[in-house]
Order: structure tokens, then sequence, then C-alpha cells
């Protein structure tokens, strides 16, 4: 079982959660810790949409920042209030002053849970989530800013790439993620538009509450 669930989003697939400009997701994976990926922007939001979708912070184990960047770390200090019994696992350039329990600069891949992987800071700039299902990955993603072709790449590595969940940014070589079964092009996908009509079967809309069962 693998079961992502958007917390925060540019959009929102319910009413009565919050958009903003940010990414948050919770990633379960049978017989695994919870794994929070990403805070969004704004501790309140965050906050908020997991009080609605009845995610309790101090259910979580783990939490994984794809980068330093304040939309998806904007709500990890008041997070870290509420649960600071974590492991946090950051990319290697990451410098906030925040406390957890445990925190794990990334630099290469990394293996965080039976077959629940980090790529590594690709670039210097970003590390993804690659979850291992059978021969197949899917790979959780916050703003692609090390490039979709590179994560692939290096997902590869653990196996075939199958989903590809979060922000592509300015990402167009849409031929690369033309063998994937399922495309969540959430946040700052630049071309979503376009990648959902180049891909209308593979295509899932993101937002604020959307839950995906791989």
């Amino acid at each position: 079982m693998l079961k992502i669930t958007i917390i925060s989003d540019n959009t929102t697939a319910f009413r009565d959660l919050k958009s903003e400009w940010g990414f948050s997701a919770l990633i379960e994976v049978e017989n695994t810790p919870l794994i929070l990926f990403d805070t969004g922007a704004d501790s309140q939001i965050l906050l908020h949409n997991m009080e609605k979708l009845k995610i309790s912070p101090k259910s979580i184990q783990c939490v994984f920042i794809s980068h330093s960047h304040w939309d998806h770390t904007g709500g990890l200090r008041d997070f870290l209030k509420l649960n600071p019994e974590v492991k946090l696992y950051v990319p290697e350039d990451f410098c906030d002053d925040v406390k957890a329990k445990e925190i794990i600069k990334v630099k290469d891949s990394t293996k965080i849970y039976e077959n629940v992987f980090s790529t590594g800071t690709l670039k210097g700039i970003e590390q993804s989530l690659v979850i291992k299902k059978g021969e197949e990955v899917v790979i959780i993603v916050g703003c692609s800013h090390s490039g979709v072709g590179e994560i692939l790449k290096e997902s590869e590595k653990f196996g075939r790439p199958k989903a590809l969940i979060g922000g592509l940014h300015g990402f167009s070589e849409f031929s690369l993620i033309k063998d994937l079964d399922l495309i969540c092009a959430t946040h700052c996908t630049q071309y979503k538009d376009k990648i959902k009509e180049l891909y209308p079967e593979k295509f899932i809309e993101g937002g604020a509450g959307r839950v995906i069962e791989i």
C-alpha cells in the first residue's frame, strides 16, 4: 500500500481546505512510519489543513524537506514545536536553526526506510523521495529544480519510474515522462495544462486534500 495525501498546494480539492503557494504531502507506506514531505509556506495553512484531513502532527515520525525554499519549509518551525520527536531529512545546504530529535543532512542517495530512499541532493539543490514498489518506483518531488531528467535518471537506480508527483517548475521536455503510468503535476508546474493535454490518461489533478493510492 502506498497513499499520498496532498496537504498544501496552490489549489484545493475540497472546499474546507486552504490553498497557498507551497507544497506539502503525507506519505503512507505499508509497515513504515508516516513521512511528511515538505511543510508548505505557511504554518497556519499547513496545520489547518492537517486538522481538516485528520492528520495529527504527533503521528508523524519523519519529515523530508526537498529543498530550502520558503514555500517548502515555511511550516517547519511551528510543526516541530508540536512534534520535535521526528527524524528530519534535509538537503546538504540546509542551514535553518530548527530543533528536531535527529537532523540528517543528505548529500548522496540515502536509504530512509525499507523501500524508501532519497535521490540525494541533486546538483546541490534538491532531493526527491523515491518509494520502491516491486520493480517500479514512485517519485515525489518538491519543485524539480535539479531537472526532471536528472531526477528520473537517479530514480532508475531503484526501479522503473512509474509515477511522478509534485512540482515540476518550468519542465518542458515532455517526452521524458511518456513512459510513466501516472503524473500529478502540482504547485509550481508552469506547463500543467500542456502535460494534461499530452497525457490525459495518465494525468491526475492535485490540490490540497487530493489522495493518490498506488
